[in-house]
């Protein structure tokens, strides 16, 4: 499986910005989606994730009411919609497939820039 993210770009505080995972090779409808960020200087940490019907979505709480995460199997593509976009959004962003708590397949990340 080879995952592709793109749609990193700068944008101004309070800007919006779409970042799309296209995902190739032996891809499988069973595995969840998740979109992972590592600001400089700090760990890597979860963003968001959705089960692949779409049923269960997750955000992590310093996201949540302003980022959407939505997924288009026909087009193997998950989807980061981020909005209301603040300076300490600022990160490399990754998306990432899995199953059973382990992410097993990477993409290899995009950059935010979001100037104040």
């Amino acid at each position: 499986v080879q995952l592709q993210a793109f749609g990193g770009g700068s944008v101004q505080a309070g800007g919006s910005l779409r970042l799309s995972c296209l995902a190739s090779g032996r891809t499988s409808s069973s595995y969840r989606m998740g979109w992972f960020r590592r600001a400089p200087g700090k760990e890597r940490d979860i963003v968001a994730a959705i089960t692949p019907a779409g049923d269960q979505i997750w955000y992590a709480d310093s996201v949540k009411g302003r980022f959407t995460i939505s997924g288009d199997n026909a087009k193997n593509t998950v989807y980061l919609e981020m909005s209301i976009l603040k300076p300490e959004d600022t990160a490399v962003y990754y998306c990432a497939q899995g199953q059973h708590g382990i992410w097993n397949y990477w993409g290899q990340g995009t950059l935010v820039t979001v100037s104040s």
